[in-house]
């Protein structure tokens, strides 16, 4: 599907609610990511929202209010009076579209004046909510479709045959754990497993016990809109109709417990302990100025199977978006001291594309629902200064960072909080974000 730009791009538009206008808000009136928040009081439902600024408007309220009773937006804001992003998601790109419309005629700065009045009764302050998943996610699978990350870790495990022969050629992935999602903020629990200390003693036995190796995954997930029957495929020309939108994802890793079971079947214990999400998706639709060509292939690399491949796909699948991941530690924080960055790098150097991922998975004839989350797999770029993960970043420990206190880390320890950030930007256009996804490790249970 073709980016479609149109007046909700318009960098020149302003929205009455103020916050909304400063220059580096992730949430401007281009906009409008869709959310589930609950208002901190006793009895309260869960509730669907859109950001804009610092605020957010109650759908479920305005749907109340008769103020989204237009025929092109009624089907959509009839599955906007529900606990989850779910209903909305299934429905498809069309009416989730014509919503985003709608909500940008209303909160723009020359509204009419009973529109903003009306609308000003059902906001509330994103410091007054607490933000919940976005969805009831059905299954959830985790990619590995930054070729750099692979290679990188790769030549830690086998440094004369870092990529597998299959990688250029499909879209690696592996079924997460759907119950371990979180929301952002969740404190993270440092897991016990199996590990084994040294490589060279076949015979050593395993020990349990806390993980010595907890690390990050910074990530960008995006979340299936309408899905797919059982047994049907989806072409990958058709692919980012079934995309809804996209969001900021930790896949917290064991690094120690993921090395020792990873062989023969992939990641288990290792990664289902917890991932964390950021609340807000940022539709495809608001994504339109930023999408850019796909990652060009190196000379000699294969071309995509014909099923992968589409011209449009290759000369608009990939979104320019940067993701920085920053580290506070206990001491840092007493100090008064600001979150370091880690890494940042951009989506665009991704080997496989979010259509590409999609389609591959729907190849079998898997049934993806609305709701289902996929995830990319660590973003990382070609240099030290973007990789995703401290397992790239240390070299597996042999090469710690060091934090502004002096602290060193290979890995994270207790009392660690991890920020991940996201954000567009584009000369002509105005910057659009995903918010934060942030955690803080805690001790592993004592019992």
């Amino acid at each position: 599907m073709k980016p479609i730009l149109d007046e909700t791009h318009d960098s020149k538009v302003q929205s009455w609610v103020e916050s909304a206008n400063v220059a580096d808000s992730d949430f401007s009136i281009q906009n409008l990511p869709f959310g589930m928040f609950r208002r901190r009081n006793a009895g309260s439902e869960a509730k669907v929202g859109v950001a804009i600024g610092d605020h957010i408007l109650d759908l479920a309220g305005m749907r109340s209010a008769g103020m989204l009773a237009d025929e092109s937006v009624r089907l959509a804001a009839n599955a906007c009076a529900s606990n989850s992003l779910n209903s909305l998601m299934a429905l498809g790109t069309g009416p989730r579209r014509a919503l985003r419309r709608r909500l940008h005629s209303i909160l723009r700065q020359d509204a009419p004046a009973s529109d903003r009045q009306s609308a000003s009764r059902h906001f509330v302050a994103q410091a007054d909510v607490d933000l919940m998943l976005p969805a009831v996610v059905g299954d959830y699978t985790d990619f590995y479709a930054s070729i750099f990350h692979a290679t990188n870790v790769g030549k830690l495990f086998r440094p004369d045959n870092p990529l597998l022969p299959n990688y250029k050629y499909i879209p690696i992935g592996y079924h997460g754990r759907a119950s371990s999602l979180v929301s952002t903020g969740t404190p993270v629990r440092r897991p016990s497993g199996q590990t084994r200390d040294g490589d060279s003693d076949p015979n050593k036995a395993p020990k349990l016990g806390p993980t010595t190796a907890l690390d990050y995954e910074m990530e960008l997930g995006f979340f299936v809109g309408a899905g797919n029957l059982l047994g049907e495929t989806i072409p990958i020309g058709e692919a980012e109709e079934h995309i809804f939108g996209i969001c900021l994802v930790n896949d917290w890793s064991a690094r120690d417990i993921q090395a020792w079971e990873y062989q023969p079947l992939g990641p288990f214990l290792g990664k289902s302990f917890s991932t964390s999400l950021s609340p807000w998706v940022v539709t495809m639709e608001a994504l339109a100025p930023f999408r850019t060509a796909a990652f060009v292939r190196a000379e000699g690399d294969p071309a995509p199977l014909p099923y992968l491949l589409s011209q449009s796909d290759r000369k608009l699948g990939g979104l320019d978006l940067w993701l920085e991941v920053s580290l506070l530690s206990v001491r840092m924080r007493e100090a008064g001291i600001d979150p370091v960055v880690l890494g940042r790098s951009n989506f665009r150097d991704m080997y496989w594309t979010m259509a590409q991922m999609l389609t591959h998975h729907a190849s079998n004839g898997c049934n993806l629902r609305a709701g289902d989350l996929l995830a990319s797999g660590t973003v990382s770029g070609a240099e030290k200064t973007a990789r995703g993960c401290l397992l790239e970043l240390t070299s597996r420990g042999k090469d710690p960072v060091t934090l502004p206190t002096g602290e060193q880390r290979k890995f994270l320890k207790d009392g660690d909080e991890v920020i991940l950030r996201g954000f567009c930007e584009r000369e002509g256009f105005r910057r659009i974000g995903l918010g934060s996804c942030h955690g803080t490790v805690l001790p592993a249970c004592t019992t």
